[in-house]
């Protein structure tokens, strides 16, 4: 898209707008003509809002999820079972299961998984302090939440080939057919991976 008719600061912002996930430009320049439009009050306020996110968060020493006071509400809540630890990929992963209100365990964030092809390997994820966490004799399970990709499953092999030696009890999430989804239209890998994960009724 051209931007040689904007006005240097306009083109500044729909370039920044751009660089985002998920907008391209034609959605960037809408946000943008919308933030122009905004009263001083709201349009500043967004950008306070920026900013005060980027200066006051921080990972959690413990978990690595995303937080403002260290260590994270979750693993400061005694409430909570120590036994049980969810891996997950992304602090975006702890709100999704949380929202089903029904795990009670602990989290830690790899803030990734492993991928030879772009060139990350066990070391370039928060793997070392997941390892040392197991060191706490309270912890009895590992439950493996990393996305049902080829990058996922690599990093759940992985981390339970490095953990089932310290008898530690490893299992990952079940995978396959969405709920309300039909069979004719899911792919041959989730339902192999439906098959894989059935369960006595």
């Amino acid at each position: 898209m051209s931007t040689k008719y904007y006005a240097k600061p306009l083109n500044r912002l729909i370039g920044e707008l751009s660089r985002l996930p998920g907008i391209g430009g034609k959605t960037a320049q809408r946000l943008a003509f919308h933030i122009l439009s905004m009263e001083d009050r709201e349009a500043f306020g967004l950008a306070d809002a920026i900013r005060d996110a980027k200066q006051s968060m921080k990972y959690c020493s413990i978990c690595g999820n995303l937080t403002d006071e260290d260590p994270c509400s979750i693993c400061r809540d005694e409430s909570r079972d120590r036994s049980i630890i969810c891996v997950v990929e992304s602090p975006k992963d702890v709100i999704a299961m949380e929202k089903i209100r029904e795990f009670r365990g602990q989290y830690h964030v790899l803030h990734g998984a492993i991928s030879p092809m772009d060139g990350i390997g066990p070391e370039d994820i928060n793997l070392k302090s997941l390892i040392t966490r197991l060191q706490d004799e309270t912890v009895q399970e590992l439950i493996i939440a990393t996305n049902p990709t080829i990058e996922g499953e690599a990093t759940a092999m992985y981390i339970a080939r490095l953990i089932k030696p310290s008898g530690i009890k490893v299992t990952r999430i079940a995978h396959g057919i969405p709920v309300g989804g039909d069979l004719e239209y899911a792919d041959e890998v989730t339902l192999l991976k439906a098959m894989e994960g059935r369960r006595e009724l």
